[in-house]
């Protein structure tokens, strides 16, 4: 993925000290969440689209604010998809993590300047991902701090290896669905699962800076502005994800390999296959450290031991429950279509709030790990040579009785809410090329009627852009 890619889209232990709340409400979140039942409920949205109960809690969570760790250590939470993280030294401050705008860094660095104007010596990267490296240079300003990342990527570590170039395009248009880069807020983009929804996106990816210094493999310790740090390789999310353990204060920044919703397994914009055993066995890493803060790159910090313990053996459970059931149903023969739909998480980790499927989704991982493990063919001898879409809807379409029969079973289907149905019938058209143009109108709305009823951030917001693509596509067909 090249850099300028982003540019061009557009209550738990311990109680949180809150700085700052933000340009938005004052009202905050709490420390709710890790190990409690659930999301309080917000009032209704008013807006175009209405949502998920879950997700009308989320604007209230992704409140700004700038929490206090330690008594060096604070996080800004609320003003970008991910967290900044700064610790005070002796003679100038670090940063860890630095958000996918340089605009929301602006927007840090100028409460991190009502703490302290010391400057900034060091800059810690916990992985490649866009939206913890584009607002270093903001950071940087004229200080010319070092930026370290790890070695994992020989190419460039600030750069996702593509094995494909060729597919940029489809992978922009993807990343902007997934993240709804475009949508209004608040009635048809809420937040992204993991992190506010309106957010600044101005210099997006546009503050990349080149590491100056890279972690090997076997890690480092480090002395930085007087404050010790142990630098660990903990793949997960990524291969190159490197976590930063503060034992002085017992705080780990542990990236992306934990967030406050079921793991991001699978990204629907297009990744290459994420290591589930390895992300798994780095949860149990990460419990080695023993610490009493988990700071995350995404959503609120956890406090407390048992806290962490709790939900780190969680997350560990969840990943090898899905690498286990899909094993176990690839092992008896099953699809990777049956896998999807019959594996689910137990009841007892379902419901943890920690993992709902804000961000990732059991599906998406189930299909993930099929294809990862055992490539695209689902062992089935008719999937070998299948027909093209067009001929196979044309035929399914004589079977139904025709077009009009189509229709009737559409408008039913459409009647009785099962919009998964309706969008397959209207596909069926869509390839078979008849009634194009109307079969298009009405994909899009059952698009925005299947998004209201959706949990997962990344699903709701590619229903309601590709409903918006269609209209476009309808309207110029029109024009």
């Amino acid at each position: 993925m090249p850099a300028n890619m982003l540019a061009r889209l557009m209550n738990n232990a311990r109680p949180t000290r809150s700085i700052l709340a933000g340009p938005r409400s004052n009202k905050t979140f709490g420390r709710h969440g890790i190990g409690n039942a659930g999301c309080p409920e917000s009032s209704r949205r008013q807006g175009i689209l209405t949502m998920h109960s879950e997700l009308k809690a989320h604007p209230d969570y992704f409140t700004r604010e700038i929490i206090q760790l330690a008594d060096n250590v604070y996080m800004a939470f609320g003003f970008a998809a991910s967290n900044v993280y700064m610790i005070v030294g002796d003679d100038g401050v670090i940063i860890i993590d630095t958000t996918e705008t340089t605009a929301a860094a602006t927007n840090i660095l100028a409460e991190f300047r009502k703490i302290t104007d010391l400057p900034v010596k060091t800059i810690i990267l916990t992985h490649s991902h866009r939206d913890h490296v584009s607002g270093a240079s903001v950071f940087a300003g004229d200080d010319k701090p070092d930026v370290i990342t790890s070695d994992r990527d020989s190419n460039d570590p600030l750069i996702d290896k593509m094995q494909h170039p060729r597919a940029i395009k489809a992978m922009q248009a993807r990343t902007k669905r997934q993240f709804g880069i475009g949508l209004s807020y608040p009635d048809e983009i809420i937040g992204i699962g993991v992190g506010p929804g309106d957010r600044p996106l101005q210099g997006m990816g546009a503050g990349i800076l080149p590491a100056t210094r890279l972690i090997p493999e076997q890690g480092a310790d480090l002395t930085l502005s007087g404050i010790d740090l142990q630098l660990v390789m903990a793949p997960g999310e990524t291969p190159d994800h490197m976590v930063v353990w503060y034992a002085d204060k017992k705080v780990l920044f542990c990236g992306d390999n934990f967030y406050r919703s079921f793991p991001n397994l699978y990204a629907i914009r297009g990744t290459i296959y994420r290591e589930f055993d390895v992300w798994a066995d780095t949860m149990d890493q990460l419990m080695e450290f023993a610490p009493e803060v988990l700071a995350p790159g995404h959503t609120k910090p956890v406090f407390g031991l048992d806290a962490i313990r709790a939900v780190l053996t969680d997350y560990r459970d969840a990943i090898r429950h899905i690498v286990n059931e899909t094993r176990n149903g690839m092992d008896a023969g099953l699809t990777i279509d049956q896998l999807a739909h019959s594996v689910t998480l137990p009841p007892e980790l379902a419901e943890k709030p920690h993992l709902r499927e804000y961000y990732g989704r059991v599906a998406f991982a189930v299909r993930a790990y099929f294809v990862g493990t055992m490539g695209w063919f689902d062992g089935n001898p008719t999937s070998l040579n299948p027909l093209s879409p067009a001929d196979e809807a044309g035929r399914m379409i004589r079977l139904a009785g025709g077009t009009g029969a189509m229709w009737r079973e559409i408008d039913e289907a459409r009647a009785n809410g099962e919009h998964q149905w309706a969008l397959q019938l209207l596909d069926r058209l869509i390839h078979a090329g008849e009634d194009v143009a109307r079969a298009q109108k009405a994909k899009a709305a059952v698009l925005i009627n299947h998004a209201v009823d959706q949990i997962n951030c990344p699903t709701r917001h590619y229903y309601i852009q590709c409903a918006k693509e269609l209209e476009q596509q309808v309207g110029d067909q029109d024009a």
